[in-house]
């Protein structure tokens, strides 16, 4: 029988709440990402200014990690999720508001506890409701929602921002609050949860914790170095080591490399279901780390970029899905939500907010272009760290 038979409509119900989530997620948070040129000639920014304006976002998703984690432990995971929707759609309308630098921090600031909040809710949530044997194809699919919000929001990008600027451009991020009355009323909470959810945990966690927690830093601060900054080196000036495309030829590239990230999410979910999380993921964040620095030397090459562009995308993003299926298998479900919020969250704060301030830094002083090599040094750290995590592939959730 295929695999897909033996789901039930409640099972991929539940998946679809959470992919939604997760792509309305991402297409809120990438808004500023494309806006970045523009809110920075605006407000006056450098290069390492406008990326710790995306760096606060960021740090203030391990705090909403860790919030809408212990939100899910005790109150629910559809719950905590429906919560989180609110929170980023809500802030990211305001962003649109800002009449200043401070302003401007702190509505994107906010964005950041809904970010966090949300994969934390909505990972185990799936994570609990889908069999063992295919917990990873499930997570793949949770995932791929990011690569479809980012296709979203480049997409939104090119049709609003030369037209009518950035402020209508954010002022559209509103509407993912739609969604969270449709979770609310459809979504049941996962049966592992209402039987177990209340139990002590009784294992040593301490390790997990710690190792898990530095594995998401260093892939995270890859990941957000390259993909904040990726939509300025195609629009930015040769002269500034960019590509020289503009922002609505720029769009035109992204589409494609998150088309690949799409196929990176889901092929990684049916390959670490068969082969086993380890040497998938070493596989992926080695790939990508050897494709970084040539796509960051191609300059106005427009066709090699076009090429390498969904390799780039399908390696640099098919990776992440491991975090919500081995996340979810090192914890209990007393902690889960909480712990897999942590981790993740902690990373995105830690490493992932760091990224962006480091590479536009870089990008001031070497070029845009040359700045995102440097990001293929925590690939290979991520690959260095998964070594010391057990494998997990068919384990039942306690």
């Amino acid at each position: 029988m295929a695999w897909h038979r033996s789901i039930t409509r409640e099972q991929w119900l539940t998946l679809s709440a959470a992919q939604l989530g997760w792509m309305l997620d991402a297409m809120d948070v990438m808004l500023y990402a494309f806006a970045l040129t523009a809110v920075a000639a605006e407000f006056g920014l450098s290069g390492s200014e406008s990326g710790a304006v995306a760096s606060a976002v960021l740090v203030t998703s391990g705090l909403g990690g860790g919030l809408f984690g212990y939100l899910a432990d005790r109150y629910g995971r559809v719950r905590s999720l429906v919560w989180s929707i609110l929170a980023y759609s809500l802030f990211t309308g305001l962003t649109a508001t800002a009449a200043s630098l401070a302003q401007l921090v702190l509505w994107r600031a906010l964005v950041g506890f809904g970010l966090g909040g949300e994969w934390a809710a909505g990972s185990v949530l799936v994570a609990e409701s889908w069999p063992a044997e295919h917990r990873g194809k499930a997570i793949g699919f949770m995932q791929a929602g990011w690569a479809i919000g980012y296709i979203l929001a480049a997409l939104l990008a090119a049709a609003i921002l030369p037209r009518y600027g950035w402020r209508a451009l954010f002022a559209i991020g509103v509407l993912p609050a739609l969604a969270a009355a449709w979770v609310f009323r459809a979504v049941p909470e996962p049966r592992i949860w209402t039987e177990r959810g209340h139990r002590p945990a009784r294992v040593p966690l301490t390790r997990n914790f710690l190792v898990a927690t530095l594995l998401t830093t260093t892939t995270l601060f890859a990941y957000w170095g390259l993909f904040t900054w990726i939509p300025a080196y195609l629009a930015s000036p040769v002269e500034r080591g960019g590509a020289g495309m503009g922002v609505v030829r720029s769009s035109g590239w992204i589409v494609p490399m998150q088309i690949g990230a799409f196929f990176g999410y889901v092929s990684f979910g049916f390959l670490a279901d068969r082969f086993g999380r380890r040497p998938v993921f070493l596989t992926f964040v080695l790939a990508a780390a050897a494709l970084v620095p040539a796509y960051g030397m191609l300059g106005r090459n427009a066709a090699a970029l076009m090429a390498l562009g969904p390799l780039l995308g399908f390696f640099g993003h098919g990776y992440f899905s491991v975090f919500g299926a081995l996340l979810a298998e090192l914890f209990p479900a007393s902690i889960r939500a909480t712990a897999q919020g942590l981790c993740y969250n902690i990373g995105r704060a830690a490493g992932g907010a760091a990224a962006p301030f480091v590479i536009g830094a870089a990008a001031d002083r070497y070029g845009i272009g040359s700045a995102l090599a440097l990001t293929s040094v925590f690939f290979v750290a991520g690959a260095l760290l998964m070594l010391l995590i057990r494998e997990t592939r068919g384990a039942e959730l306690a």
